[in-house]
C-alpha cells in the first residue's frame, strides 16, 4: 500500500468510528418502557401505601447543576457511575424506602434490596414499575439496560438477569442516585 491509500484507509476507518458512536449515543435515548411525556405520571407511594399522581421533573442543566452536588449531577444527569464500594447506602440494612436523589420519588424497598457482592446497592425489584423506566444503553460497544427515574429521568444504574429469586434480576443502583428513607415497620 502507497501512503495515500493508508491515509485514505484511516480516514475511513476514523469515520466508521465516529458514526458508529454517534449512533450509539442517539440511540441510548431511546425509552423501552413506558413513555417520557410531561404533565402527570402515576407512581407508586410507600407512604400512602398506594398509587398516586405526580408532576413530570423537567428541568435545564443549569438548574439541576444548583440542586445536585457535582458528583450527583455527574451520576444522574450524565449517566456516570460512583467507583464500586465507596457509596453511603452500600451497606445500609435499615427499613425503608430508597427513594431518587433528584426528585425523591420512591424506587425500591428495602426488602428488595441484597448484597450482589458488585460494589453497589443491588435490589431485585423495583417498589413498583411505573418508578424505574428502563432505557436501552449503548455506550461502551455494548448493549445494556439503563434504569431511570420515571419522574425526572436520572440516571440510577442498569439491571441484570444475574439476580436472586424471585426475580432473578439485579437493579445495581449507584448509592449517590439514591436518597433513603426511614418507615415505621
Amino acid at each position: 500500500m502507497n501512503r495515500r491509500q493508508i491515509l485514505l484507509v484511516l480516514a475511513s476507518q476514523t469515520g466508521m468510528l465516529w458514526l458508529t458512536v454517534n449512533g450509539f449515543a442517539a440511540q441510548a435515548g431511546k425509552i423501552v418502557s413506558s413513555t417520557s411525556t410531561p404533565g402527570k405520571i402515576r407512581v407508586y407511594s410507600a407512604e400512602q401505601g398506594d398509587f398516586i399522581l405526580v408532576d413530570k421533573v423537567q428541568k435545564s442543566a443549569a438548574e439541576w447543576k444548583q440542586l445536585l452536588t457535582s458528583e450527583q449531577y455527574h451520576v444522574l444527569r450524565e449517566e456516570g457511575t460512583e467507583r464500586a464500594f465507596t457509596g453511603d447506602l452500600l451497606k445500609n440494612k435499615e427499613h425503608g424506602v430508597y427513594r431518587c436523589a433528584a426528585c425523591e420519588n420512591d424506587l425500591y424497598l428495602s426488602e428488595s434490596k441484597f448484597d450482589s457482592g458488585t460494589g453497589w446497592p443491588s435490589y431485585y425489584e423495583a417498589i413498583a414499575k411505573e418508578n424505574v423506566l428502563i432505557r436501552e444503553d449503548r455506550s461502551f460497544f455494548t448493549t445494556r439496560n439503563e434504569l431511570i427515574c420515571s419522574r425526572c429521568e436520572s440516571h440510577l444504574g442498569h439491571v441484570f438477569d444475574d439476580g436472586p429469586p424471585p426475580t432473578g434480576k439485579r437493579h445495581c443502583i449507584n448509592s449517590i442516585s439514591l436518597k433513603f428513607k426511614k418507615l415505621d415497620q
